[in-house]
């Protein structure tokens, strides 16, 4: 790749300037993300601040990782929950399947003994004019 195409993709990016901690930070992304970059530095900013509250002024350094580590196992619930619904609605979709089978082979089982009842009767009526 070329310094003048590299050039260019930088050019491309679009620039946030966002707040989190208290700190001015400008950051690039991709043109059209600009809202949902300063909606999540927000997310950050808001969990640091309730941290804040909680612990005090026990350091930023302190503060941020302890709101990183939060949000991160907020994230790792949440995927717990996605997958655990995950699995229950496919097990549902199993089970839906399963009667399915069922309700279907029964159908057929019904259509059997129909089929045999009608045999039996014109059995009966073909013996009777006997």
């Amino acid at each position: 790749m070329s310094e003048a195409a590299g050039d260019d993709a930088k050019v491309q990016m679009a620039q946030v300037s966002v707040s989190i901690g208290g700190r001015a930070y400008r950051l690039a992304c991709n043109p059209g993300e600009e809202a949902h970059l300063e909606a999540l530095a927000r997310s950050v900013d808001e969990k640091i601040g309730e941290m804040r509250a909680s612990f005090g002024e026990i350091g930023d350094q302190r503060l941020v990782v302890m709101a990183a580590l939060t949000i991160a196992d907020e994230l790792n619930e949440a995927r717990k929950t996605a997958a655990t619904q995950t699995r229950r609605a496919e097990a549902a979709l199993e089970a839906e399947e399963a009667a399915r089978d069922q309700a279907e082979a029964a159908a057929r089982a019904m259509d059997e003994m129909s089929a045999r009842v009608e045999s039996l009767a014109a059995s009966l009526a073909g013996s009777g004019r006997e």
